[in-house]
């Protein structure tokens, strides 16, 4: 009885603040989700609609998740979220966790809800041949009896987006009206040539060269000829309205890359290039200008009509690609995060270096 009475009056051991309530793991698996997400979209209120809870909420659970740490994972301004390095690296020692109870979570809900029917989706073909094609058997593998009928899809358009249940594109969507639109992740640039360009014509050691070299340009998938390339060192930023020989529309940019393995120009191609074994460890493209970062990095961006993410084939697709593009963004070896809408885009030019060449006129 003594022994009983002296426990009794020895005093708790003091708790998080979210392990005070019931249901203490899932308040503390909740907090990581957010604070993911936070990072992802680089804003409370993103992460909040995500989940479909206030922004307060999300805030204040971050926070505690940040006093428990006794470090601060975000940088806060009216920009917007920041990570810190803490936060960083703390992001990076998460991602697989999450990624692992995620696929847990719909390997448990293929068995549950049996899914099946057909989805109608729009993927721009960039997303498609570098990423999506090869995830493709293990979301089959999942979800044996849904059909994906994979259309092509370049903008929000009214005619393109009409029949679709999610759409997967690249850049800076306008006019995506009541389509939820969110942002899976980025991806950055590479400048690039062969090894016999390089030996023959020589390697730039700032970006200004790039004006004296044949640069393969790409339209984007509004039609704008992505010929203005931005660059960033420490404080110093360039621009480089480049030219040369070959102009690609979007859905053939493989040639310029192809075209940059024959020798034939420099190519600014995107980070996902590098991941198929032609630069560096191929040895087919070399890179250039290591040392300096580009300014425009496009998002991969998710859009969807609200009323589909109820539907469970839908559901299973959507969470699929979510999970998809966190591993990816987790395997970025440039990690820069999304850019906001270049000038050009809002300018609404023929070509990005038109603003540039006016100025010179």
């Amino acid at each position: 009885m003594e022994y009983s009475a002296r426990c009794r009056r020895r005093q708790p051991t003091v708790e998080p603040s979210w392990r005070r309530a019931e249901g203490r793991t899932m308040d503390k698996l909740r907090a990581l989700h957010y604070f993911a997400a936070a990072a992802e979209e680089s804003s409370f209120s993103a992460a909040a609609r995500r989940f479909g809870v206030s922004t307060a909420a999300v805030a204040k659970l971050v926070g505690a998740l940040e006093s428990e740490l006794g470090q601060r994972l975000f940088e806060r301004s009216a920009h917007g979220l920041a990570l810190t390095a803490n936060g960083a690296a703390y992001l990076e020692a998460c991602t697989p966790s999450l990624s692992q109870l995620a696929e847990a979570d719909q390997l448990a809900g293929a068995a549950l809800s049996r899914a099946s029917g057909t989805i109608v989706v729009g993927v721009q073909p960039v997303i498609a041949q570098e990423c999506l094609t090869a995830a493709l058997p293990r979301f089959h593998a999942r979800y044996p009896d849904i059909q994906l009928d994979i259309h092509y899809f370049m903008r929000p358009t009214e005619d393109q987006v009409r029949g679709l249940d999610a759409m997967l594109v690249m850049g800076w969507p306008k006019n995506v009206g009541d389509l939820v639109h969110r942002q899976l992740g980025a991806s950055s640039f590479v400048v690039c040539a062969a090894p016999s360009y390089w030996a023959a014509h020589g390697m730039p050691s700032h970006p200004s060269e790039l004006e004296h070299h044949n640069c393969l340009c790409i339209r984007s998938n509004t039609g704008v000829l992505m010929d203005l390339w931005h660059f960033k060192r420490g404080n110093e930023e360039v621009s480089v309205a480049t030219r040369g020989s070959v102009i690609a529309d979007n859905v053939h940019r493989d040639m310029v890359v192809d075209l940059a393995i024959a020798g034939v120009g420099v190519a600014r191609i995107l980070e996902w290039d590098t991941e198929r074994g032609r630069m560096p460890a191929g040895g087919a493209l070399v890179p250039a200008l290591t040392d300096w970062h580009h300014t425009e990095v496009p998002p991969i961006n998710l859009l969807y009509p609200a009323s589909v993410r109820r539907i469970p084939k839908v559901r299973a697709f959507i969470d699929f690609v979510t999970l998809l593009f966190r591993d990816i963004e987790s395997r970025r070896r440039l990690r820069a995060p999304p850019s906001g809408q270049p000038h050009w885009l809002r300018a609404q030019r023929l070509r990005a270096s038109a603003a540039m060449i006016r100025g010179r006129a």
